[in-house]
């Protein structure tokens, strides 16, 4: 097994909460630690039919056969199990009594809200982060290799093939977790939706224009961009606006959680294909901020990341929000430094006063202060 970086914040969080909640894409991992740091806990996987009757027509008898705790995987599944959790974990003082696993953050939430408030520590477990990848043996990538393979433990550890996988994967979410998340009916046009989201990586949510592709009005493009969040697909970076005495964009970007995935949904067969390809740029926006949301996911805090752009086209990759500081970052998939690097960050200096920049590149240098700047190489991310 790789280690987990998020594993020392699994520690904290079995310390302090009587129930640990673990959640994150499908494959990203969640069952292996959950599995590893709590050996002497039963696991189930409430997707076995078997398992899954018996919870729903038993849940004090199902539950009764773990007087230690268990791991409930795709406890979702069941969400009326969680008031009888909750029943056993407030008469019992001991910490990680049960660990609860799902790929479905919006159902798995939901029940949690219903029914055990206050009594979980969440940890959103996503694919491996480059800090994981490179700590295994022989994994010399080069940044399109990233890009290509993303960060899924069974391409990166097990070195499956990445076609035949994501193939095997879209078709499983598809069929399964969308099915469960919403009784969509044309599930092929579900499909064509997931593949015109791809070619849509770092660019701003246009509803009209997805629903027009795809004949769908919408609410229904909103809901069905709510379902890829939800199962961990997709994820949105917000615009981040104050009173500038501008008009600022306020229209979302979308992202996806690997760039594997989408390098497959856009028809990229292989690495190499990558060095010319006209998404390069856009994957290697998503691969970094990629890296910066695993950063935090792994220490259980949430997203602090924007982007800023206004109506004249003046536009920001990153913001990060630290309170009382906010720290721009540009994101360049060149390896060769220019000066118009830093234009952005110049206008971003002279419409709020911060001056903590960073350019974030696929060049050679680790780290070079460009006077008031700092020009980085992207695999530093994580000193962010």
């Amino acid at each position: 097994m790789i280690s987990r970086i998020a594993q020392q914040t699994l520690q904290e969080l079995a310390r302090t909460f009587k129930v640990v909640a673990l959640t994150g894409p499908r494959q990203s991992g969640k069952t292996t630690l959950a599995r590893y740091y709590f050996q002497d806990k039963r696991y189930v996987s409430l997707e076995n039919p078997d398992e899954q009757a018996f919870a729903l027509n038993d849940p004090r008898g199902f539950l009764k056969q773990f007087p230690d705790g268990a791991i409930l995987d795709e406890v979702q599944r069941v969400p009326h199990l969680f008031s009888y959790i909750q029943q056993i974990v407030d008469e019992d003082s001991r910490k990680a009594l049960f660990v609860l696993s799902g790929s479905n953050n919006f159902l798995l939430q939901q029940s949690i809200t219903q029914s055990l408030a206050g009594r979980v520590g969440y940890l959103e477990l996503l694919p491996f982060c480059y800090d994981e990848i490179t700590s295994i043996p022989d994994s010399n990538y080069s940044t399109d290799d990233f890009l290509f393979l993303g960060g899924y433990p069974s391409i990166i550890y097990e070195q499956a093939n990445p076609q035949l996988w994501f193939s095997a994967y879209v078709r499983t979410y598809i069929e399964r977790d969308v099915r469960q998340l919403k009784n969509i009916k044309d599930l092929a046009q579900f499909q064509r939706f997931l593949y015109l989201c791809a070619g849509r990586i770092g660019q701003q949510i246009n509803f009209s224009q997805l629903g027009n592709e795809i004949g769908a009005d919408h609410n229904t493009v909103s809901s069905w961009l709510s379902i890829l969040q939800a199962s961990y697909v997709i994820h949105l970076v917000q615009p981040y606006y104050q009173n500038f005495n501008k008009r600022i964009v306020k229209t979302p970007k979308l992202y996806f959680y690997d760039t594997g995935l989408a390098c497959f949904l856009l028809g990229i067969r292989q690495a190499g294909d990558l060095t010319y390809h006209a998404y390069r740029g856009a994957l290697f926006e998503n691969l970094v901020i990629n890296e910066l949301l695993k950063n935090r996911f792994n220490r259980s805090q949430l997203s602090n990341l924007y982007y800023f752009r206004d109506s004249t086209g003046n536009e920001v990759d990153v913001i990060i929000d630290e309170g009382s500081t906010l720290k721009a970052i540009e994101l360049k998939a060149g390896s060769t430094a220019s000066g118009s690097f830093f234009k952005n960050l110049y206008y971003w200096q002279r419409l709020t006063g911060q001056t903590n920049g960073t350019v974030l590149y696929d060049g050679h240098i680790d780290t070079l202060d460009q006077g008031e700047f700092t020009l980085q190489n992207w695999r530093v991310v994580r000193s962010l």
